[in-house]
């Protein structure tokens, strides 16, 4: 039976956008792998990145490198942080569940983003995955080192987490045309995360 706190990670977000953008700022372990999985795009590649929060630090950084970005994410005061700090970019408002455009991208990423769904769920993104994701292009996203739901507390409130089996993430990465690149179980550097990097085939 899924945690109730899985219900309510929307309402979390909007209720605190503002103290999150503060406190995202603080912290920018994930740089390396945006290296990797930006390495070797041409510049005006495009890069989808699912969970986009505010665009900092993330999007700064990918803008920086000189690639178009499209990103999604559930809260619409995040997404207007998104407009304002980075306008050359296309920023959607809506829920990744049921993300369906018409392109298809150099590089995916769902940083901190993913792993707030269930678990089924998290079953049905990789075919969101697939049918936005160019031949080649790289797929970056973090979950938990086991099956199973983890409910943190955050600013006061409880934020849920899930995450499936390493079994399971490879299984669905292969029935979905990617190719495990890197698997890197409760990465210090990244803050315990446990970070994959596919490949599209």
């Amino acid at each position: 039976m899924t945690h109730p706190s899985s219900k309510t990670v929307a309402h979390f977000y909007r209720h605190h956008a503002l103290q999150w953008d503060e406190i995202r700022q603080a912290r920018f372990v994930e740089q390396p792998w945006l290296d990797a999985v930006l390495e070797g795009l041409q510049e005006g590649g495009t890069v989808l990145d699912i969970g986009c929060g505010s665009g900092s630090p993330v999007g700064v950084y990918i803008d920086s490198k000189g690639f178009a970005i499209t990103g999604i994410d559930v809260t619409p005061a995040l997404v207007a942080l998104c407009r304002e700090r980075l306008p050359r970019h296309r920023w959607l408002t809506g829920d990744m569940r049921t993300l369906s455009l018409s392109a298809r991208f150099n590089a995916l990423i769902a940083w901190d983003s993913f792993f707030h769904l269930t678990r089924e769920d998290q079953r049905a993104m990789f075919a969101i995955f697939q049918q936005h994701a160019k031949p080649g292009a790289k797929l970056l996203f973090n979950s938990g080192p086991e099956n199973g739901e983890a409910v943190g507390e955050f600013l006061g409130e409880a934020l849920y987490h899930a995450s499936l089996s390493p079994e399971e993430y490879t299984q669905l990465l292969n029935a979905h045309g990617f190719d495990v690149l890197t698997l890197r179980p409760n990465d210090v550097a990244s803050g315990g995360r446990t970070v994959w990097l596919a490949q599209a085939r």
